[in-house]
């Protein structure tokens, strides 16, 4: 024997109210769609019909269209049957919802109402029908005698608790930001709120001050798109200040000009940050709330295309503005650097106009290279701050690629045009000591040798300038990484031990050069010093205030022979030897 399912309709109510919408203010959105959507099902019949759609208020609320109207048969089938699909709309896809051509629609009125009373009377002929339902799932079909004009009148009578919902000052604002772009002439309480027209497309419209007023905020740029293949339409704005990489990125999206929200996620590339668009768009699939886009291969193809468009708009503002193509970049530069390790044009801008941190001041790639020729550069913030001051006082000029993306766009660059500097080259921009000074420091070194195998550091006597640097820390990257996988695989056991070692290579030599500046007056002094156990402790010394000077990280050794190092000192200054 076969049953049919009984369904609780206050148990779907709650199911919309608490999973599927996120406020009961979806309702006006609703209504609004429906009778758009019977305007526009009567033109189709009658292109010369009004197309007019009027909010009263009283005890309840009315909302009245010059839509299509329903037969007493359509009432029956469309409004009391849950789950059925009556239409597909103009984007192609089914209109699905709980009841019939109203759908979720006229369903979510009840977050709202205790009932709904709708009148109606179809353009196709027939007699005028009222249809009367609680929230308890109770309905009531009536055919009237008297006269009623074609189209649909829906009033609401609001629920314990929700009358606030129902009242001009809340429904006036809801309409205007829901239908403001329909094409149709919507009026509340006897004032229109719409349009008619997309502000993008009208000639007169000064789309900065329309950015402005829908988005709050003066844009650097306004920028048209346009996506014909999903009939979107609109305005890129281009934000006047640097934001953080991380901030979400939202937009405002109409639906065949009904507003699907104005934090809707994923209409751009992640590189595009800085951008917000609102747009129009006929064919993009709306999800089932009907407040943002569906994630689909169509929404990511229309992600790229708009992509495109905002890059080829950086383009153009470059080769026609670039002083402002200029100021852009300071202002954004992240995103723009992130497009840039994959894109040549890109590269080429940020190359022609984004200011690096160089040992000459701040300053474009390309400026940088007419003064200096190949791009030598420091991939670690700390390091070249270290360096730089030595650097530009010997002449040699370096960038600090020590920030996001920095080197992947250099190394984009190509190695005759930028290359990371090698220890050598550092060296070889130093100049020689003097040979009977070289000698004596020599000898102190070989003296206090011990302090600096200790940290698998080489000392190498230059003279350059500042004269108050002592010394200068060098690390070798490629040695330095060798040395950290031969203590990993000390402390490791013994199989994790051996693959370690199959992965060093059997090349020897120190991973780090302590540049002793023999300009220096303490450098000059440890050259003359005669006791073996104070040249140790100088050297040392030398080295852990070169390491603090690097602000490399302290490992426990370092931190034991800064202890160590100090304490000795302390106790020689005081008497103690």
């Amino acid at each position: 024997m076969g049953h049919t399912f009984r369904v609780d309709l206050r148990g779907i109510i709650d199911l919309l109210s608490h999973h599927l919408y996120s406020s009961p203010r979806v309702y006006v959105r609703e209504l609004l769609q429906n009778a758009v959507d019977a305007i526009t099902a009567r033109r189709e019949l009658d292109p010369g019909a009004p197309a007019d759609v009027e909010i009263t208020f009283g005890e309840t609320l009315r909302i009245t269209d010059t839509g299509i109207g329903l037969t007493e048969t359509e009432v029956h089938e469309l409004l009391s049957v849950l789950g059925r699909t009556s239409k597909r709309d103009e984007l192609g896809f089914a209109r699905e919802g709980f009841l019939g051509q109203f759908g979720v629609g006229m369903l979510s009125c009840f977050l709202v109402a205790s009932r709904i009373t709708l009148v109606t009377r179809s353009a196709r002929g027939g007699a005028p029908v009222r249809w009367s339902a609680d929230a308890e799932g109770n309905y009531s079909v009536s055919v009237l005698s008297e006269e009623v004009p074609v189209g649909t009148s829906i009033e609401l009578t609001p629920a314990r608790g929700a009358e606030h919902w129902l009242e001009a000052d809340i429904v006036r604002p809801l309409v205007s930001e829901y239908g403001d772009l329909l094409p149709a002439r919507i009026s509340v309480a006897g004032s229109v709120v719409t349009t008619g027209t997309l502000p993008w497309e009208d000639d007169e419209q000064d789309l900065i001050a329309y950015g402005e007023r829908a988005l709050g905020f003066k844009a650097f740029e306004a920028v048209p798109i346009e996506v014909p293949a999903v009939g979107l339409t609109g305005v890129a704005f281009v934000l006047p200040a640097g934001v953080h990489p991380g901030t979400r990125q939202t937009h405002k999206v109409y639906l065949k000009r009904m507003l699907v929200g104005d934090n809707v996620e994923g209409l751009l590339p992640d590189w595009a940050y800085f951008v917000r668009c609102v747009v129009d768009v006929t064919a993009l699939r709306p999800t089932a709330s009907r407040e943002s886009l569906y994630q689909d291969e169509t929404l990511l193809a229309v992600r790229e295309e708009l992509g495109d468009q905002v890059r080829d708009w950086l383009i153009r503002l470059d080769a026609t503005e670039p002083r402002r193509a200029g100021q852009l970049l300071e202002a954004h530069h992240l995103g723009i650097k992130s497009l840039a390790r994959v894109d040549d044009d890109m590269l080429r801008l940020v190359e022609r106009w984004l200011p690096f941190e160089t040992t000459d001041g701040p300053m474009p790639l390309k400026q940088f290279q007419r003064k200096h020729g190949t791009v030598l550069y420091i991939p670690d913030v700390d390091e070249y701050h270290q360096l730089a001051p030595v650097a530009a006082a010997q002449g040699l000029g370096l960038v600090n690629a020590g920030y996001a993306y920095d080197v992947e766009l250099l190394d984009r660059l190509g190695p005759s045009a930028a290359r990371r500097a090698a220890p050598s080259e550092l060296l070889a921009a130093l100049g020689d000591p003097e040979p009977e000074f070289l000698a004596a420091l020599r000898s102190r070194l070989v003296m206090g040798a011990g302090a600096l195998e200790r940290h698998d550091c080489d000392a190498v006597p230059r003279d350059f300038d500042p004269v108050s640097l002592p010394a200068l820390l060098i690390s070798n990257a490629e040695q330095q990484r060798r040395k950290d996988t031969s203590e990993v695989g000390a402390e490791a056991d013994p199989l994790w031990a051996e693959l370690l070692s199959q992965l060093m290579s059997e090349e020897s030599g120190r991973s780090e050069q302590l540049v002793l500046n023999c300009r220096n007056p303490l450098v000059q002094r440890l050259a003359r010093l005669t006791d073996p156990a104070l040249v140790e402790l100088t050297l040392e010394s030398l080295y852990v205030h070169a390491v603090l000077q690097a602000r490399r990280p302290m490992r426990p050794k370092d931190t034991a022979a800064l202890n160590r190092s100090f304490l000795e000192l302390l106790d020689r200054a005081v008497g103690g030897r």
